[in-house]
């Protein structure tokens, strides 16, 4: 009988997270769903905004901007490197992932005598930054899920702001987790400022004329990019964390039920060996007044 407690009182736990987890993914379920809306909406004006700093930067041939080029080959510069995670666990491997990658990068730089500054968002990466002896710039948390592009222009002004004053640091990367499947989302590294992928050959000539100059209204749309482009890899980290957490909820779910059908094949055979030795006992007892 204390055997079948035992197991009957299991069963009612591995029950009660089941439900737990079945809610979990459920609400993963209805918040990816808006993320991905976002991320969607999001990108248009990415787009545009990035199509436009690309005709400026390549339709004349004495364009320069300080966004364009690296300021140093230096290797003693300092990185500033913004780290996206999320802002609560139990989503598998995906701030694992992320801090794998943002590990590795930092390891990279400090190898060649360079400097790492990190700008961590998610409470994730908060804590796991906070335990490392690395320069933390500005940490913002629990932002991801009501993210607007009022607070991507404040982080993005303060990170140029960052960039102008500091003449030692030499670029700004992202580490962001790239929504590609609801079964698949990768880890990856993306460099912000400088834009060296614009400051190519002018590849044609344009009529459009800009006041007071192509440079000006570059350096104002830089503002906008890195606003447009945090926006996007917050939103994406976000559809990311909670894919993520579905899939491992789903799992989790599961391994309960199939944790449960074996507890009551469990019970039912202790059960039945329970009732089968009651029986031996009673028969036994009769055998023996006779």
């Amino acid at each position: 009988m204390a055997n079948l407690k035992d197991i009957k009182r299991r069963m009612h736990s591995v029950e009660n997270t089941m439900q737990i987890t079945k809610a979990m993914e459920l609400v993963a379920s209805s918040k990816l769903r808006k993320a991905k809306e976002r991320a969607e909406n999001a990108k248009p004006f990415f787009e545009a905004t990035y199509k436009l700093m690309a005709e400026i930067a390549t339709e004349d041939h004495y364009f320069d901007s300080q966004y364009v080029h690296k300021r140093t080959e230096d290797a003693k510069a300092a990185v500033l490197l913004i780290v996206i995670a999320g802002d609560r666990g139990l989503a598998g491997g995906f701030n694992a992932n992320v801090f794998r990658l943002a590990q590795t990068r930092i390891d990279e730089v400090r190898s060649q005598g360079g400097n790492v500054i990190v700008m961590p968002i998610g409470q994730k990466a908060v804590d796991y930054f906070a335990n490392k002896e690395i320069k933390i710039l500005k940490a913002y948390d629990h932002v991801a899920e009501h993210m607007n592009i009022y607070l991507a222009m404040d982080m993005a002004d303060f990170i140029i702001r960052t960039y102008q004053r500091h003449s030692s640091l030499q670029s700004v990367e992202l580490i962001f987790t790239n929504y590609v499947s609801p079964i698949l989302q990768v880890a990856q590294k993306m460099e912000v400022i400088p834009l060296e992928e614009l400051a190519g050959n002018p590849s044609r000539r344009c009529a459009v004329e800009y006041e007071p100059s192509p440079e000006a209204v570059f350096e104002k749309l830089v503002p906008r990019y890195v606003a447009s482009l945090l926006y996007g890899a917050i939103v994406e980290s976000f559809a990311s964390e909670q894919a993520s957490r579905r899939t491992a909820m789903e799992n989790a779910t599961d391994n309960a039920t199939e944790m449960i059908d074996q507890l009551s094949l469990l019970y039912n055979r202790a059960r039945q060996g329970a009732i089968t030795q009651e029986i031996t006992e009673i028969v036994g007892g009769a055998s023996a007044q006779q």
